[in-house]
């Protein structure tokens, strides 16, 4: 078998789905999956639209099925699929209906290994049972945590002798890596379907499929927790808030910044009063280079910071400062390009008591903020990102700007937000 490469149209609209598999076909790709989703979605139909539509590739239907295999593989078959996808948790007699059903009607079975405890054992059962091919595959959910393929793909294609798909996050750089292990079968979903040229990413993996050589890719990867810094400054603060499902924004901290400029860091906090600038000033002496100064000051209106403690953090490096009252000073802090955010501007300063204190979980903006999260400020506002959850939030903040990016690549050809995304449709009803 060649190797082969594998779109999965993860989407949930069909209009979308054909027109990113028509594109991904004059890339290059060689098998068209109709994901869960765009089959959850769009129902069986779907698969009959790509089969008429494209009826010299291989159409796979990924049903995720664990119940009544075989019922479930003859519409999926009788629909157009020539694979038909069944999870490897199923039962042994799921799967053998449905390898038995595919044998009637034509088609071909993938068993998904997707969550399986023992892969290799499970792909070595389900080949002796008739499967035709197997599938390592991590989810993205997994994928946002750091889960990749490669963990276990070598010992599965090991234990058999029958084809190896492997699915998970891959992009132009890891599509070679997967082969090194024994792939035979590169499954590639949004690498593919969020790049604004889809011709040329599929084009760009499937080149590096043939070649065997990496292309290096800037999209569709994820980052680990030494990358947070790079992850979060290329995605905007409403990216952020959106992968944490809407959690995370401050309200009523203002941005007193120049255009264009961004503030990304991990929080110092600052407990203090109305007025009171002593312990704000006093945390840039504690703050390190890249931190993010967050200051609780009451919300009040009398100054607790200014020119001179934003000059303090441009010669140390401080990345920025948000401050839950007021901050003075705004056209010199913004000609010297300080990102600065604050609920109140302010002339008026108040006297250096030295009450609060430094590094202390505080409130700004009514969330919550301790020492060491992470602090996203644009034009657009300011979020928070809980440490714990940082690596997951950048990732899939990543994969919202991605998703952003496709949709305004299908805008910018004639379509609007609305239609493209089919919003009469996808109202909530009742």
């Amino acid at each position: 078998m060649k190797p082969v490469l594998q779109v999965a149209l993860d989407l949930v609209q069909g209009e979308r789905a054909l027109e990113i598999a028509k594109e991904a076909v004059s890339g290059g790709v060689d098998w068209i999956e109709a994901g869960t989703p765009l089959i959850k979605s769009e129902g069986v139909e779907i698969i009959r639209k790509l089969k008429k539509s494209f009826p010299a590739n291989t159409i796979v239907a990924d049903m995720k099925t664990i119940d009544v295999g075989g019922a479930e593989v003859e519409i999926a078959a009788k629909s157009g699929a020539d694979v038909v996808v069944i999870l490897g948790l199923s039962s042994d007699p799921t799967i053998t209906e449905a390898i038995l059903s595919a044998r009637q009607y034509g088609a071909k079975i993938m068993v998904d290994l997707f969550n399986v405890e023992d892969k290799p054992a499970r792909a070595k059962r389900v080949e002796e049972m008739g499967a035709d091919y197997v599938c390592v595959h991590v989810g993205v959910d997994e994928q946002m945590v750091g889960g990749s393929p490669l963990g276990e793909l070598k010992s599965v294609v090991e234990a058999v002798r029958i084809p190896v798909a492997a699915a998970g996050g891959i992009n132009s750089e890891t599509a070679t890596d997967v082969m090194d292990a024994g792939a035979m079968i590169v499954i590639v979903g949004g690498a593919i379907i969020k790049a604004m040229d889809v011709p040329s990413a599929t084009k760009t993996i499937k080149d590096a499929m043939v070649s065997g050589e990496k292309r290096m890719s800037e999209l569709f990867r994820k980052y680990s927790a030494d990358e947070l810094f790079e992850a979060f400054s290329k995605v905007s603060s409403p990216n952020v808030t959106d992968a944490q499902h809407k959690r995370g924004a401050m309200k009523g901290i203002l941005p007193r910044i120049a255009h264009n400029v961004k503030m990304v860091g991990r929080a110092v906090t600052v407990q203090t009063f109305n007025g009171d600038w002593a312990k704000s000033v006093e945390a840039v002496d504690r703050a390190s280079e890249g931190d993010v100064i967050v200051v609780d000051a009451c919300g009040g209106d009398i100054a607790v910071w200014g020119e001179l403690a934003s000059w303090s953090c441009k010669t140390k490096g401080v990345a920025g400062v948000v401050i839950d009252g007021a901050t003075r000073d705004v056209d010199s802090i913004i000609d010297m390009g300080f990102p600065c955010f604050s609920r109140h501007i302010s002339s008026n300063a108040g006297e250096p008591k030295g009450y609060g204190g430094i590094g202390q979980e505080i409130v700004c903006g009514g969330i919550t903020v301790r020492t060491g999260d992470w602090v996203i400020g644009d034009e657009s506002g300011v979020v928070v990102v809980p440490q714990e959850n940082a690596v997951e939030v950048a990732n899939r903040a990543l994969d919202v700007m991605e998703r952003e990016n496709r949709i305004r690549e299908e805008i910018k050809r004639g379509g609007t937000l609305s239609s493209v995304l089919k919003l009469e449709k996808w109202e909530k009803v009742g």
